[in-house]
């Protein structure tokens, strides 16, 4: 009596209204929570969200920075995911990659010159990232393996060897800890543009965003990832190498990876350590899916998730809770605004049992 079936097409006005009542639905589910299980205002607790994340202008630049790495590993997740390979690797190409970075700075701070030191570890960081992400894309183009299961191991192997070089190169002896490399003479550090820190950061990911949209509707390899993505067995049909495509696709993927460790590695941090990804490389796959996998609407999902964990921080800080309760608020504003696709793409039909008389 009741059907589930797949709309032909919304109108973009309804998809808006649609998107607006879901987002002013579940802040009225937060309020509720918030009122029944801590007794707070909810209208103070939502000015409390605002502020942490926006409240100033350094938590503004946090903001960006954050939102902007956050963007960049989605965006390196974007080319596989339309080819319907599931890299959930992300976070061992971000570690390789600011591996990479690291060892650069450590090794030949002293005998480089900065603007080419820092050209040295951009290099061998996209490198990096795109060799361990093209690991199991081979293993899948030859032996159609497991991707889902291979990447998420390739994240362990990544961990392991980090640590591993984070004991090789700890300052002091014994601390497990490298520190900030080459504090003194800032070898391999990115320069800052007009005085700020994050905003060549920023930048460069907005770069790599509108290149990547370029690439992938506009080009002959951009189109070759979305036929490969509906069928390889059409895209053999019609002439694409798909192994070829497979490959080439996870290189590049890889090397977005190891892009974003190295701008956290020489723009940001300047250390390296097993946590340096933060975990995006799976956060990235909610802001990728929020976006239908789209470069520029991913400004916005990375934007409105780092906004949500930067109020959820700053409600923990100033009503005394822990951080579960931010996470919970943002655990219901997210679920109600992953359940809009369902209602943007599909419609339930009530049927009405037909008796028919013997």
């Amino acid at each position: 009596m009741i059907h589930v079936v797949k709309r032909s097409s919304m109108p973009m006005a309804h998809q808006i209204a649609i998107r607006v009542g879901v987002i002013v639905l579940a802040l009225i589910v937060c309020a509720i929570v918030t009122t029944l299980t801590c007794g707070l205002n909810p209208l103070d607790v939502y000015g409390t969200m605002i502020t942490g994340a926006v409240g100033s202008t350094r938590k503004v630049w946090i903001l960006l920075q954050e939102a902007a790495m956050l963007l960049c590993v989605s965006l390196a997740l974007t080319p596989a995911f339309r080819m319907k390979f599931w890299n959930l690797g992300g976070e061992g190409q971000i570690l390789v990659g600011a591996l990479a970075s690291a060892a650069c700075m450590i090794l030949f701070g002293e005998s480089m010159p900065n603007a080419a030191l820092i050209l040295v570890m951009f290099v061998a960081s996209l490198a990096a990232g795109a060799i361990w992400a093209m690991i199991p894309a081979i293993f899948k183009a030859k032996w159609n393996t497991n991707e889902t299961l291979f990447t998420l191991m390739m994240n362990y192997v990544a961990t392991q060897l980090v640590a591993f070089f984070v004991i090789v190169w700890e300052k002091p002896k014994g601390s497990g800890q490298i520190g900030i490399i080459n504090q003194s003479t800032n070898a391999g550090w990115l320069p800052r543009v007009l005085d700020n820190k994050y905003l060549l950061n920023v930048v460069l990911v907005l770069l790599v965003c509108v290149l990547l949209q370029v690439y992938l509707s506009h080009t002959k390899q951009g189109y070759e990832i979305s036929v490969v993505g509906e069928s390889q067995n059409t895209a053999r049909y019609v002439g694409i190498k798909v192994d070829r495509v497979i490959i080439r696709t996870l290189l590049i993927s890889g090397a977005i990876c190891g892009f974003a460790g190295f701008l956290l590695v020489a723009g940001t941090n300047h250390t390296l350590t097993t946590t340096i990804a933060g975990g995006r490389g799976f956060t990235a796959v909610m802001v990728a899916w929020l976006a239908g996998f789209n470069p520029y609407i991913m400004i916005g999902s990375a934007l409105l998730l780092e906004f949500l964990s930067c109020g959820a921080s700053e409600i923990s800080t100033i009503y005394g809770l822990n951080q579960s309760f931010g996470d919970i608020l943002t655990g219901i504003i997210l679920f109600f605004i992953i359940g809009t696709d369902f209602f943007i793409n599909y419609r339930i039909v009530f049927s009405k049992k037909e008796v028919q008389d013997v």
